[in-house]
């Protein structure tokens, strides 16, 4: 037979609990969605300097296989993305320029998609448009120049331009309307570099040429730490970084491309050098490692350039 002090105290409790665990269970219910969130600036060490990712745009594209591995048939791209679990439907397109402050320089590498975007990126991270004394443009495509003018007026007042001689070169005259309207009025504040040339102290151009025919990257080093800002050597983390050989619609001179990806791919991995991929998984920051076949996968930033 129970206690009678027992069984009150058991039944008090359990009368308290009940608004209790209802209040929770209401409270639960009536929680929003929110949606989809992520911060939209990284920052990690390269030796002294401070190197930030940002967050200029993300969107999905359709149907992948009209864009990546068009040199292989749908038996193919449909295997090597199931096995890396990604859908055959639809691809997560991301566009992160990228700010180097070597202590003396603030150096924007390639400006978005639009000015207002990868200037709200550049404040959350603790910047301002005005501070930015230098743009690093990589090559000519749209959504790496959309963001130099916003309504028709420079959207980095006090920035010097730097871009490669090449690629200026084979661009101009083109009649591109993104060409015409956003380099070619910042031509006379623009420098013109050759591979080996140095934008900012502790930054060195590297030729890339074939996603477009002057496209550059960029080897950032200090106090021995090295970080190569890759741009549009590759597109994708599986259809384009782990399968060099496949052809991307956006490759200007496909050939040209896959020999400059896997020149590239070796070195990392021979290095240990990490990368800044322009469109590689949000925040853009990893490794290239070396497949057993001799292929190549690529490892994501996890802490190495916090220590």
């Amino acid at each position: 037979m129970s206690s009678p002090m027992l069984s009150r105290r058991t039944a008090l409790l359990g009368a308290a609990a009940l608004p209790m665990a209802a209040a929770a269970t209401s409270a639960n219910a009536s929680a929003p969605m929110l949606g989809l969130a992520q911060e939209n600036f990284r920052r990690v060490k390269v030796g002294n300097f401070e190197v930030t990712t940002l967050l200029a745009g993300t969107r999905p594209v359709e149907d992948p296989h009209k864009i990546f591995g068009l040199n292989v048939d749908a038996e193919t791209f449909n295997s090597v993305s199931a096995a890396a679990g990604l859908s055959t439907a639809a691809a997560q397109f991301f566009f992160t320029p990228t700010v180097v402050n070597n202590g003396s320089e603030l150096v924007l590498f390639d400006t978005g998609l639009s000015g207002a975007a990868t200037v709200q990126a550049l404040e959350s991270a603790g910047y301002t448009a005005d501070q930015v004394d230098k743009v690093v443009i990589t090559h000519m495509h749209g959504d790496h120049i959309g963001g130099l003018s916003t309504d028709g007026t420079p959207t980095y007042a006090n920035a010097a331009y730097v871009t490669g001689a090449v690629e200026f070169d084979a661009w101009s005259g083109t009649d591109n309307e993104n060409f015409d309207g956003k380099v070619a009025p910042l031509a006379e504040k623009t420098t013109m570099l050759d591979d080996g040339g140095s934008p900012a102290s502790g930054i060195t151009a590297m030729a890339a040429f074939g996603h477009t025919p002057g496209h550059m990257a960029y080897m950032v080093e200090d106090s021995g730490t090295q970080l190569i800002i890759g741009a549009d050597f590759a597109n994708h983390y599986v259809w384009s970084l782990a399968h060099p050989e496949w052809e991307v619609r956006f490759d200007m001179d496909k050939a040209a491309a896959a020999a400059t990806r896997k020149r590239m791919l070796d070195m990392m991995a021979a290095d240990r050098t990490a990368f800044i991929g322009y469109h590689m998984p949000w925040p853009g920051i990893g490794y290239v490692e070396k497949n057993g076949d001799g292929g190549y996968r690529y490892a994501a930033h996890s802490y190495q350039l916090m220590l």
